[in-house]
């Protein structure tokens, strides 16, 4: 079925790549309910959630594209999700409202995968802004680490300054961040899990952190949260989520197909610079996030920490099915993830170095062309500063074809992008964001 001697693979090898990939990512089961808690999601129902989403989109790829990829919510949109959709609402918006933008950007991301449609939009945006939106979101990332530790606190002068460095949990932030960053730079497999693990056993001694229980049963508190496409369409229209359904999309989208292309290439599965099965594969994030907000979590994505697996021998989608069964058996561990949310310090630090790797796109963007750069700098630079992944994106839209228009070079662009800078413009100046 894996067609493993095509492949020149064998099932310990990639049952081995699939442990080796699920330890570079198992850090999402924590952090994600952490994030989306904030927006009043209770933790268990993350937690199940991110599970189901997980299982769902992995075992998709294994079984229907046989790609040794991982799929599960995604860094950055879990926090759009709770700190500039809901919690900038101003109570306006709660979290199972939120969930109805997700599910109808599932929706309409798989009919896009099912189409060539999918393929046109990425072509049609500027490889500049793409790297932009990447590296605007690690900033906003890592801001949140940051910032949920305590080590950047609000500031009424300068709006943010240096936290209390002698606090028991900015202390134990920097230890874990200590050894998460060692860990990194000596290339440890696992490397933010072990840290997390590490920066756990010091918070118990420290009597920070307070485990009472550490296996129950599965179980989802409020079930399924939302269902029915009529009225997730209904709730997008009353609250004016277009702009946040179009930003899912867009980054999704991006981070998807980047990921996937990166982690084919390199096991060796692309075939004459195209990725076979390729709609096989885009399905797999699409339906992976429908199912998701219906449970409770943000889009889901495929993840970059894959190329540990296929770094790891990885080459078929027994790696992805081994990885889906690892997120099974972790999903008997709630009540230790719901004790390890009570203490930030313990994901700041993976949120910190995420972010660290995320920004390291900034390199590729040409700084020599102002008409290039200016727009790439507006989305780095407003993401973090906003709070706002959707702003910072619709800056860049709106910037970057007045400034090819200015330079003489408007039939350079693409005709969806200045689709898409007239709908910006109108979501910031007529629609809540």
């Amino acid at each position: 079925m894996f067609r493993l001697k095509e492949n020149n693979t064998t099932v310990k090898t990639e049952m081995l790549a699939g442990l080796t990939t699920f330890l570079t990512m198992a850090y999402i089961i924590v952090v994600n309910p952490i994030i989306l808690s904030d927006a009043g999601v209770p933790i268990d129902q993350v937690f199940m959630a991110t599970i189901i989403s997980a299982v769902i989109g992995t075992a998709w790829m294994a079984l229907c594209a046989n790609y040794p990829i991982a799929v599960a919510p995604g860094m950055g949109l879990n926090a759009y999700f709770t700190y500039t959709v809901v919690l900038a609402s101003n109570g306006q918006i709660d979290y199972v409202t939120a969930f109805s933008a997700v599910f109808v950007a599932g929706i309409i991301f798989v009919i896009l995968s099912l189409t060539p449609f999918r393929e046109k939009l990425i072509t049609a945006i500027p490889e500049n802004l793409k790297l932009a939106i990447t590296a605007g979101i690690g900033l906003f990332i890592a801001f949140i680490g940051l910032r949920m530790s305590g080590l950047v606190v609000a500031n009424d002068s300068n709006l943010v300054g240096l936290g209390d460095l002698t606090s028991a949990p900015v202390l134990l932030t920097l230890f874990g961040l200590a050894v998460t960053v060692v860990l990194m730079a000596r290339n440890a497999k696992g490397a933010l899990f072990i840290g997390m693990i590490a920066t756990s056993i010091i918070g118990i001694l420290t009597g920070q952190l307070h485990i009472e229980k550490i296996i129950a049963m599965p179980h989802l508190p409020e079930g399924i949260l939302v269902w029915n496409p009529i009225e997730a369409f209904s709730n997008v229209i009353e609250f004016g989520l277009y702009g946040v359904v179009f930003s899912f999309i867009l980054v999704t989208l991006f981070d998807t197909t980047g990921t996937m292309i990166g982690v084919a290439k390199q096991a060796g599965l692309m075939k004459n610079n195209k990725l076979p099965r390729a709609r096989h594969a885009l399905l797999a994030d699409s339906v992976a996030t429908t199912v998701g907000s219906m449970f409770g979590t943000s889009p889901t994505t495929a993840y970059l920490e894959s190329g540990a697996g296929v770094a790891a021998g990885g080459r078929t989608g027994l790696t992805s099915l081994t990885v889906a069964g690892l997120f099974i058996v972790a999903s008997f561990f709630g009540p230790l993830v719901a004790s390890l949310s009570n203490v930030s310090a313990i994901t700041s630090p993976a949120l910190i170095i995420v972010g660290s790797l995320m920004i390291g796109a900034v390199k590729h963007i040409e700084w020599d062309k102002f008409e290039e750069a200016f727009p790439a700098f507006l989305v780095v630079l407003t993401m973090p500063l906003t709070s706002s992944i959707s702003t910072g994106i619709a800056l860049g839209f709106i910037s970057y074809p007045l400034l090819k228009i200015v330079k003489g070079q408007a039939r350079e662009i693409h005709p969806l992008m200045y689709v898409f800078g007239v709908l910006f413009i109108i979501q910031l100046v007529f629609m809540p964001h």
